[in-house]
């Protein structure tokens, strides 16, 4: 216990040290736009030590104890290129290993131009690879170049220079070694600085990323009764915290084919591939697409899915009937709705029904309205309830998101249930209060995931509803409509409140005669 305190203690000191160099580095730039960079450089230094760990690992164990890959020649580094590629997808010669750089980057005038090559030769190292889609722009968004650093080519390196030393100085390796405990420590770091940047951010921050806890409780509800799964979903996977979880929870070599996703923005989509990377997910286990999930999807030709998670952009506008190929398109047309043009919640929850195996699980945040609203929504939530499609549905505490203090909840769609009926959770009061934002404890989760397993009726919390009452119901999806929040007022014994009344009543009397006769005596006297 005191060995897990310590190591929690450690764990918050550096994340208050990474949080502190990255607001000293960034000086006059704004801390969204400045993130790339740091995020960036902690990504360069840890595919450098990641590869690195790599090779002499490779050559040591073949009986070189003395290798090391840093201090080897480009030139001899050559001969191991193509072998390695196959193996990690990309390539870095030991001049371009962050610490080598780092170490000249104090004498270099040209260090802006420098670091420019080297990510240019790392995405090229993968051209004609396997692996070239995945490792392709991967540092677009690190420009070492912009004018956000400074006015000048000088001003730039300097801040450039700053940068590598503060990253190289974070306590990320393990005794100049590569280890499962180094991949969590980079992998944790990262997933920190993106979870402060989003706090700090407002709506854009939480375009991107959902809060860790509730990227668990999603995981953690998509594979109730199982120890693996052939591969995990999310087809709006931003910055893919919530993909990652699944290793959390089930294992990487527990998700058997691996991780895959789509995402709209190109920064975003960026920042996700690199994710993959610093949690030790090889190009071969993840599959991120960039583009339009709801009109232009990738991954049309795979199986389905056994484990989707997904928390879509809230109620944004898409093209809908406008488009007239979507009425047709398989994922939309069995509902013989499309969802409105200015709200595609349920669009995204129409296409991963179709993306979801018949023995899988999908749990989706979702925006309340979708579980009232009327017209082509309530169509769609018909369709969903008469076909048995909806699990469960789950409300969750407000203010749980960044940007957003809403009370969303979540929707698990199953195509192979046991009952007819819904499951409705009410954990609107499952959670604790951190600085300025709604928490999930692991407390709060394990109390929703047995509710959720159990299936049983507990008084303000779960129910489990016949879908024919739902149905008469309007296909009201709302956990309000079927859970009966407590009461908490105090409780108010009537008779006993009467009796007291009529006590003070009658004690106003007694005074009252007393008053008037004091009264009556000092008028008397005056006379």
């Amino acid at each position: 216990m005191e060995l897990k305190a310590n190591k929690e203690s450690e764990r918050a000191e550096l994340h208050k040290t990474i949080w502190r160099i990255a607001n000293d580095l960034r000086g006059s730039v704004d801390g969204w736009d400045f993130k790339s960079y740091v995020l960036g450089m902690l990504f360069y230094r840890f595919i450098s030590e990641n590869l690195a760990g790599y090779l002499n690992e490779q050559e040591r164990n073949a009986g070189d104890l003395n290798f090391d890959y840093a201090r080897l020649s480009d030139s001899d580094a050559e001969l191991g290129r193509d072998e390695t590629v196959k193996e990690k997808g990309f390539y870095i010669l030991p001049s371009q290993l962050f610490v080598n750089i780092r170490s000249r980057a104090r004498h270099d005038a040209d260090l802006n131009e420098t670091l420019s090559r080297v990510f240019a030769d790392i995405e090229g190292s993968a051209i004609g690879a396997d692996s070239e889609d995945d490792v392709k722009g991967l540092f677009d968004d690190l420009d070492v170049n912009s004018k956000k650093l400074g006015d000048t080519v000088p001003k730039r390196n300097e801040k450039l220079v700053k940068l590598l030393e503060a990253i190289g100085d974070l306590p990320l390796s393990n005794g100049g070694g590569f280890s499962d405990n180094t991949i969590d420590l980079f992998g944790d770091a990262y997933e920190y600085l993106m979870t402060m940047y989003a706090s700090t951010a407002g709506k854009s921050g939480g375009e991107f990323f959902t809060p860790q806890e509730v990227s668990e409780l999603l995981a953690r509800i998509a594979v109730v009764g199982k120890s693996e799964v052939n591969k995990v979903y999310d087809p709006a996977c931003g910055s893919g915290s919530l993909l990652l979880k699944f290793a959390k929870v089930l294992g990487h070599d527990n998700v058997r084919q691996g991780f895959f996703g789509q995402e709209i923005n190109l920064t975003t989509y960026n920042l996700c591939r690199i994710n993959m990377f610093l949690h030790d997910v090889n190009f071969e286990k993840f599959d991120i697409a960039h583009g339009d999930t709801l009109t232009d999807p990738a991954h049309l030709d795979d199986e389905p899915f056994e484990a989707i998670v997904s928390n879509p952009p809230y109620s944004i506008k898409w093209e809908g009937k406008d488009n007239p190929l979507l009425i047709n398109d398989p994922r939309y047309a069995p509902a013989g709705v499309l969802a409105p043009k200015s709200k595609a919640d349920l669009a995204f929850t129409m296409h991963i029904l179709s993306w979801l195996a018949v023995n899988g699980t999908a749990a989706i945040v979702e925006f309340p309205g979708v579980l009232y609203r009327g017209g082509a929504e309530q169509k769609i939530r018909q369709y969903l309830i008469d076909n048995n499609y909806i699990d469960t549905v789950i409300q969750l505490p407000q203010d749980l998101f960044f940007g957003t203090t809403i009370a969303t909840c979540i929707i698990v769609l199953k195509k192979s249930k046991h009952t007819n009926a819904t499951l409705f959770i009410d954990a609107s009061n499952e959670f604790v209060r951190n600085d300025n934002k709604n928490k999930l404890t692991p407390k709060n989760q394990q109390k929703i995931l047995n509710a959720y397993t159990s299936e049983e009726d507990v008084e303000h919390f779960v129910r489990l509803v016949d879908n024919s009452e739902i149905a008469k119901n309007g296909y009201n999806i709302s956990v309000s409509s079927y859970v009966e929040k407590r009461d908490n007022r105090e409780a108010v014994d009537i008779k006993a409140l009467n009796t007291e009344i009529a006590q003070i009543v009658l004690r106003q009397r007694t005074l009252r005669k007393q008053v008037d006769a004091i009264v009556a005596d000092m008028e008397s006297k005056q006379t």
